[in-house]
């Protein structure tokens, strides 16, 4: 019997480099960025070839998930503890829910075009193939510092073993990885829970996936550390293999990634008006206009603006922790 495939959406996170547009009360999954519906109503939209679609996230966010994506079923997660714990515990309710079937694990809030459907359904079926975890590798369009990196090894036809998981590199060993035919580390999975809860239970994943199986969650929450997936299970395991994607791909991750899916001498989004001005990303709710200026992120959302050279638009994150010690993000 054909096992069913379940698309599993993380929507736990907040895209603080996305700030002021992206708010504790409103992550960045749940912002319109690139058309009418939130990025999470696109990747629910994406993963509609699915048989069942589940959201996982936090209790804060749990209600507006039902509001954006009131067809899916949602699993909130005790804690936020980052991507692996929320995996394990996700893995481990669907499977009771469900039974037997293949996960397709997938951020919410990236941007994706072309054929996704293709790919996903590969990574799936290698997934039940190899009784292995699978992840899917972008082909890189540029150098890029802010990505992991995954090393292919043996060539099966279709799917590569992962010799590497490669952390972010500096400028000069990202040029050699793309040199190399290393793919981008998407955060995109597949593999089915049995198959995921064994890596995990020789990892540091252990405690919860004991405590999942004794029927105790919150003890399990409490035991464990929090740690991403990429090193909890994937750079560990070695039964990783590596689909290639044929389709677009971009994590959203800062204002200035805008410039790569927004074309034009201006970067904008909202109602801006520019005079002798090149170069700028410009995103607000409210009218903005820019005199003489170039280079720049210009963002105004709410109550609150910010203005940071386009150079150093990661920084926002800087921004973020500041307001978090004061409680006011």
């Amino acid at each position: 019997m054909t096992r069913p495939l379940v698309a599993l959406i993380m929507a736990g996170g907040t895209g603080t480099r996305l700030y002021p547009a992206s708010r504790s009360d409103r992550p960045k999954q749940f912002l319109s960025l690139l058309g009418d519906d939130s990025l999470l109503a696109e990747t629910v939209e994406r993963a509609g070839f699915a048989d069942e679609i589940f959201v996982c996230t936090g209790d804060d966010h749990a209600d507006l998930v039902r509001e954006h994506v009131p067809e899916v079923g949602v699993l909130v997660e005790p804690e936020p503890k980052d991507t692996g714990p929320a995996l394990a515990y996700a893995a481990h309710r669907i499977r009771e829910q469900v039974g037997d079937c293949v996960l397709l694990c997938m951020p919410s809030d990236h941007h994706i075009a072309g054929d996704f459907e293709t790919t996903a359904r590969r990574a799936a079926s290698i997934a039940v193939e190899t009784e292995g975890v699978v992840t899917v590798g972008i082909e890189p369009t540029r150098p890029a510092t802010g990505y992991g990196y995954i090393e292919p090894g043996t060539d099966y036809g279709g799917h590569f073993c992962v010799d590497q998981f490669r952390e972010k590199p500096d400028a000069e060993t990202a040029e050699q990885f793309v040199k190399d035919g290393f793919y981008w580390n998407a955060g995109l999975f597949a593999w089915t829970p049995e198959a995921f809860l064994r890596e995990a239970r020789d990892s540091p994943l252990s405690p919860l996936v004991s405590a999942l199986e004794e029927g105790n969650l919150k003890h399990g929450f409490d035991r464990v550390e929090s740690v991403s997936v990429d090193y909890a299970v994937m750079e560990r395991t070695d039964e990783a293999s590596v689909v290639p994607a044929d389709f677009e791909w971009d994590d959203l991750g800062s204002w200035d990634a805008l410039e790569r899916l927004v074309p034009g001498e201006n970067t904008v989004l909202g109602d801006v008006l520019t005079i002798d001005a090149t170069g700028n990303v410009v995103a607000s709710d409210k009218h903005v206009s820019l005199v003489g200026v170039d280079d720049l992120v210009v963002t105004s959302y709410d109550d609150r603006v910010l203005v940071v050279p386009k150079s150093e638009a990661q920084r926002v994150r800087e921004v973020v922790s500041e307001l978090r010690t004061e409680d006011r993000f």
